[in-house]
């Protein structure tokens, strides 16, 4: 039904579209005309609303492409952004690699990277980031899988390269950190030197304090008998009586080693005094080397840069020369473009007056031609004119036809009225039919309603019944009981008894009440009955009802698809009828305007055949004159087709020369585009010197701030020389005063005397030795316990888990075992 309706405004506007039927509206009658005007105003709201359509799809359309365009100015910034952070991530990594100590290598890397960056890819601005990530200037159109594997490999070839070069910063790094672990090393070596200075000056403190309990016991050896024996831990035992003579020699014996003892502690002063003049002399050597302009020279820095400073500067001097020439060539291409434009104007020129001679030669080619049509018009006017006689039959064979076409042209008016009929009876009846279908729609509503209703009611009806019989039970049984009280009120009971009866007859009164109140109830029932009743009888109507709107929609469904069959096979008949009266009409009016041109051309022809005579005249005297112009004009024409010739020839040659120029022109401006993308790499390149000489004279400032720190620590070092001198000193005065308390002690002389000092060399022997095997000298001391053995024992002693000392028993570990020189 619907597309029924869509064909037929479609149908009605090709009818109104075609000129037949335009022309023929002027013949039809006023019926027809105010029907063709309700038609055009439809078609007019139809057009409004289209256009109102057009107009807002365009304003949606106008609004995405705004939004396309934020979107890709959007993305073109982060492109930019990208490719700045891309080019930025570049140069970090070359210059690290530069500074990690890649050479020239890097450098041709950093030119290459320039040299990309400064190129533009010939592809697409939606693959320009690939083409920059992969490094090509244009993609394969080989697919979507050959560009995904293709820059997949390429990926995999650019992550590969990016490990290499990871790989050689690693490399560098740890180079770089293996020689700040030897500088720490040497340092360390500087610190284990001051640590032997402090050893030398606590065991000079040691034979300062054995030289003052010597002297204890070269006081205390007149008023002894006898010293200490070996103990495990080398203390003395006062038990062996001694003379005077054996403590003088053994106080002989050990003042002879105490001086043996200082002589080396000198020597190893004097030792350690050269190696600290060596290191003042290597710092004043290294404060000189910082000092000097050599040694920045040397450098392995200085050196890069300066390799760098060289090769900018040789590329800044290849620039400076390629400007120099592109400024010369600038001058030459100005030279030549103005004398190509002077070229140009003249060639302009030339061509104009080309054209105008051209334009001249058309417009008597035109005039000729005009004289050649007239000649042959007026030559068909004498034939026709001849041929007048045999029309007249022609005439009256119209006028009939033309008289059958409109009795035609009314038969078929009156079949479209009757058509037009029809199409508004079968729309009345679709009209009707989409009414009989509400109705439909609200019947079965209806009819859903109350079968709901009945639903509902046919459940309370159920729980009522059930109630009902609930409660005659209940009835039944109270009858029972009364028929029982009523037998036994006969009988003689106790008061108790009788109260207890009126108790039992209050509560079956009670339920009696309730009985009567559901006896209510059921006359509820009966009243809900009586409505289910009435429910199924109203929809049994509307079934009978429903069935018989079904019956009537049925049969107008059957009358609207007959009549739509009729309609269309109708309307083919109105089609075809329709084309046939546009072509009968066509016909028609093509006989009237031939007989409107015939009409005019017999009076036209009546005048012509007047002025024949004296056209014919002129045109003769005009052929003879033109003949004359037109050997003129075929002179003038070789003329200017000769100077055309030769213009032709000088264009030709003007427009290789424009050619040479403007190669000329194109490859200055690639030169020119070349030089100024060398010079942003310039720039760049001048940007990353000036970042490195900054890092060059931070580093500078730190070596400064090193070398301010190194008097601090020579004046440290010259501070801690002077306490040793001084205790130096302190010592020696000590040895002289010694040495004059042994010459006053061996002018005494007796054999007691030396046996003592015998005997008592011999128990600093013992003391001497190791306690636990009596044969080696003492060599080791534990720091716990301050006890000395001799290392083998020791060692032993080590390699047990429990490591307790042989003399105390106290527990040491490895690092608690020292070697002592004695």
């Amino acid at each position: 039904m619907e597309s029924f309706e869509s064909e037929e405004p479609e149908k009605k506007r090709l009818h109104l579209d075609s000129p037949a039927m335009a022309r023929n509206s002027s013949a039809s009658p006023n019926h027809t005309k105010s029907v063709d005007a309700a038609v055009l105003q439809y078609q007019n709201q139809r057009l409004v609303q289209q256009l109102d359509i057009q107009k807002h799809d365009l304003l949606k359309l106008e609004s995405k492409i705004k939004e396309l365009k934020d979107k890709q100015t959007s993305y073109d910034d982060m492109l930019i952004n990208v490719n700045q952070l891309w080019n930025q991530l570049v140069d970090d990594l070359i210059l690290l690699g530069v500074r990690a100590g890649g050479g020239h290598n890097a450098l041709e890397i950093m030119d290459h990277a320039d040299h990309s960056r400064g190129s533009i890819p010939s592809c697409p601005v939606e693959d320009m980031f690939l083409c920059r990530l992969l490094e090509t200037d244009f993609l394969d159109s080989s697919g979507d899988d050959g560009i995904s594997n293709y820059v997949e490999q390429v990926l995999s070839s650019r992550h590969a390269s990016t490990r290499e070069l990871i790989k050689s910063l690693e490399d560098t790094i740890s180079s770089e950190r293996e020689k700040t672990e030897n500088m720490a090393v040497s340092l360390h070596g500087k610190l284990s030197v001051e640590g032997e200075l402090e050893e030398i000056m606590t065991e000079l403190e040691e034979s300062r304090r054995k030289l003052v309990n010597l002297k204890m016991q070269k006081n205390v050896a007149s008023g002894m008998h006898a010293l200490s024996p070996i103990a495990a831990n080398g203390n003395l035992s006062p038990e062996k009586p001694a003379d005077k003579t054996m403590g003088l020699r053994e106080i002989k014996d050990s003042i002879e080693e105490t001086k043996i003892v200082a002589a080396d502690r000198l020597s190893e002063l004097q030792d350690a005094q050269e190696q600290n003049l060596i290191y003042s002399k290597q710092l004043k050597d290294l404060q000189n080397e910082l000092k000097d302009d050599k040694f920045i020279r040397s450098s392995r820095l200085y050196a890069l840069l300066n390799d760098q400073l060289q090769h900018w500067d040789a590329e800044m001097e290849q620039y400076k020369a390629l400007t120099e020439t592109l400024q010369t060539d600038r001058f030459l291409v100005v030279r030549r473009e103005k004398e190509l434009n002077i070229k140009a104007d003249s060639a302009d020129a030339a061509r104009n007056t080309i054209d105008n001679a051209d334009s001249r030669i058309v417009e008597l080619e035109l005039q000729l031609q005009k004289c050649i049509l007239e000649r042959n018009d007026l030559e068909i006017k004498m034939e026709e004119a001849i041929q007048d006689g045999g029309r007249n039959d022609i005439k009256t064979e119209f006028r009939v036809m033309a008289s059958a076409l409109s009795k035609e042209m009314g038969m078929m008016e009156g079949q479209l009225n009757r058509w037009k009929e029809t199409a508004h009876e079968a729309i009345s009846l679709r009209e009707e039919a989409q009414v009989l279908k509400a109705l439909l729609s609200d019947k079965t509503n209806q009819q859903k309603r109350l079968a709901e209703e009945c639903a509902e009611q046919i459940v309370e009806i159920k729980s009522l019944n059930d109630l009902i019989e609930k409660l005659q039970k209940e009835k039944l049984e109270l009858q029972i009981y009364l028929d029982m009280y009523g037998q036994e009120g006969y009988d003689n009971r106790d008061l108790t008894e009788i109260r207890e009866s009126e108790s039992r007859a209050h509560s079956q009164t009670e339920v009696l009440k309730n009985a009567l109140d559901e006896h209510s109830l059921e006359l509820r029932v009966k009243a809900a009955n009586e409505a289910e009743a009435a429910c199924q009888e109203r929809l049994s109507v509307a079934e009978a009802e429903i069935a018989e709107l079904r019956a009537k929609l049925d049969a107008s469904e059957r009358d609207v698809l007959e009549l739509t069959e009729a309609i269309k096979s109708k309307d083919r008949e109105s089609e075809t009828y329709i084309s046939e009266i546009e072509t009968i009409g066509q016909a028609y009016e093509d006989m009237q305007t031939q007989n409107q041109h015939l009409l005019q051309q017999m009076t036209e022809r009546d005048d012509y055949n007047i002025k024949l005579v004296s056209e014919s005249v002129k045109t003769k005297q005009a052929h003879t004159s033109f003949l004359c112009e037109k050997q003129t004009l075929a002179r003038q024409l070789q003329q200017v087709n000769s100077s055309i010739e030769s213009v032709k020839m000088r264009i030709a040659q003007s427009e290789e020369q424009m050619k040479v120029c403007l190669t000329d022109a194109i490859k200055f401006t690639q030169e020119d585009r070349h030089f100024m993308i060398s010079l942003e790499t310039a720039k760049w390149e001048l940007a990353d010197a000036e970042k490195e000489l900054k890092w060059l004279k931070s580093a500078a400032a730190s070596s400064e701030k090193d070398y301010e720190q190194l008097p601090r620590k020579v004046d440290e070092f010259q501070v801690k020389l002077d306490k040793e001198r001084s205790q130096r000193k302190k010592l020696e005065e000590e040895l002289s005063q010694l040495n004059s308390k042994v010459a006053e002690l061996s002018s005494e002389t007796g054999e007691t005397a030396i046996q003592k000092l015998q005997d008592e060399i011999k128990n600093c022997k013992n003391i001497l030795k190791c306690g636990v095997c009596f044969d080696r000298p003492k060599e080791v001391v534990i720091v716990k316990c301050y006890h000395l053995f001799c290392n083998p024992c020791i060692q032993r002693n080590l390699e047990i888990r429990h490591r307790k000392c042989p003399g105390c028993g106290t527990a040491f570990g490895q690092n608690d075992v020292r070697f002592v020189k004695i």
